[in-house]
């Protein structure tokens, strides 16, 4: 069995009964609906049919929603405009002043105010990098640094400027209120920039009566980087998104935050996803590049909670392949990283939590010394899970949930396993424990006389007590 979790994109490659199952039997466990492209049709007829699959166990699989958040763009072009290095041209702020020829427009309103002379500005994700030379009242002046063909509305990066950009655009709220109507698990949150716009998106869940919802803010610009501490503390989970990272900051810098982003997400117990150009080259191909394997190999070792397919499995040739050769990669992989079972931070925690955590620590040392089989959780909200996963543990765990709504919530967890138990009573801890035992026994996982440890809260004078047991089967 693989530790890391995987998530995949789903868009034609993949959009299919078939194809669905064949990804979640390929080991895929979450699938991301990317609302940069995705219509609401499409996505909630796909929706309806994973959940449909989901019901019937035919798959296990949750979902996540991916806005497409504030962003800045050129305008439309008659034709593509070739630029040279050292070429001049003007960027304007309104297109009716636009002047022709090599001229752009950006739909950002303050870039003039913004800026300042000696500043990078980066056009299509990268392909054209410029430097602001002048300033006017109606454009800047930008000095081109190599040579680019440039078309329509492409993505304008602005590295380290801080931006008066809102939180959440009309179309992210709408795109929102669609998430929440059609019960998606998790929301990946765009150009997160600060933990206020964090505050934005909790504010209208809680408008909602969803203040339940998982946000993960995605880390792709320089703003991020800054505000790193806070945007992880206060969010659920974290996004690595390396595609628009590397624009925003210096190409040989971006590996390194991506270990800090990794290490600080453990450190305070929040699930983090490494994403984007991972298997690239399997768009086209059916094999990767030496390349890819070992950018993924070497994310396992970080030990993330999940990596993420986007194009590969979105418009990909190949995406069960795709993540078939994921999977052998990361079972490598994880062969080699010392799993030492590193304690995190209490920050956060409320003190009933602390008190499962020191029980699950408990028990992964009790483990090492018996040589038990198993971990087994019992588990309403899922908290369980979580606070075992970060301690990244080497045994086996098990958590078993009567809540469809937490096992999804588990699948974005390192290593834990989860199970519906339809049956479960949380009342009665050891009728609900055996029932969960004799299941890992019919699926092979425990044979007579293997030693488990378990972990639940009872019920003691109307009030939850977390206890912990050592159990022969």
């Amino acid at each position: 069995m693989k530790k890391t979790k995987i998530i995949a994109t789903l868009w034609p490659a993949t959009n299919t009964e078939q194809k669905l199952i064949a990804l979640y039997e390929a080991w895929i466990n979450i699938i991301r609906f990317n609302f940069s492209h995705a219509d609401y049709e499409w996505a909630k007829k796909t929706a309806d049919l994973i959940k449909k699959l989901n019901s019937s166990w035919k798959t296990n699989l949750s979902l996540l929603l991916d806005t497409k958040w504030p962003e800045i763009r050129t305008w439309d072009v008659d034709n593509k405009i070739q630029y040279d290095i050292w070429d001049i041209f003007k960027i304007y702020v309104d297109k009716n002043k636009l002047s022709g020829g090599n001229s752009l427009f950006c739909d950002y309103s303050f870039l003039i105010e913004d800026v300042e002379i000696g500043q990078n500005i980066v056009i299509d994700s990268g392909l054209l990098n410029t430097r602001v030379v002048s300033k006017s009242k109606d454009y800047i002046e930008v000095e081109a640094e190599n040579g680019a063909l440039i078309w329509s509305r492409r993505h304008v990066n602005l590295p380290w400027v801080r931006l008066k950009l809102p939180g959440i655009t009309q179309k992210d709220e709408s795109d929102i209120n669609f998430w929440i109507l059609n019960d998606f698990d998790f929301i990946a949150a765009s150009f997160i920039r600060n933990k206020e716009w964090i505050d934005d998106i909790r504010k209208l869940f809680e408008l909602k009566g969803n203040s339940h919802i998982k946000i993960i803010s995605k880390i792709e610009n320089a703003e991020a980087i800054e505000n790193l501490d806070n945007i992880i503390k206060y969010s659920d989970g974290i996004m690595v998104a390396r595609w628009d990272l590397w624009v925003e900051v210096p190409v040989e810098k971006l590996s390194v935050y991506q270990r800090e982003i990794v290490d600080k997400c453990k450190n305070l117990g929040k699930f983090v996803i490494i994403a984007t150009h991972l298997l690239e080259t399997m768009i086209d191909n059916p094999f990767p590049t030496r390349a890819e394997t070992s950018d993924v190999f070497n994310s396992i070792l970080q030990q993330p909670d999940c990596l993420m397919l986007s194009w590969e499995t979105a418009i990909g040739k190949y995406p069960i392949e795709a993540v078939k050769m994921m999977v052998k990669v990361i079972k490598e992989a994880e062969k080699f990283p010392p799993l030492i079972h590193k304690d995190y931070l209490n920050e956060g925690l409320r003190i009933t939590d602390i008190e499962k955590k020191m029980l699950i620590r408990s028990g992964i040392f009790i483990w090492e010394d018996l040589w038990a089989k198993a971990l087994i959780i019992l588990t309403k909200t899922g908290i369980l899970a979580r606070l075992a996963s970060f301690f990244r543990p080497k045994i086996d765990v098990y958590a078993f949930t009567k809540y469809e709504s937490t096992v999804r919530y588990i699948n974005s967890l390192f290593w834990i396993n989860p199970f519906y138990l339809e049956k479960r009573n949380s009342d009665n801890f050891l009728d609900t424990m055996e029932i969960a035992i004799n299941y890992l026994i019919e699926k092979w996982v425990l044979v007579q006389w293997d030693r488990v440890i378990a972990i639940n809260d009872i019920k003691r004078k109307g009030e939850d007590t977390s206890v912990m047991e050592i159990i022969n089967v």
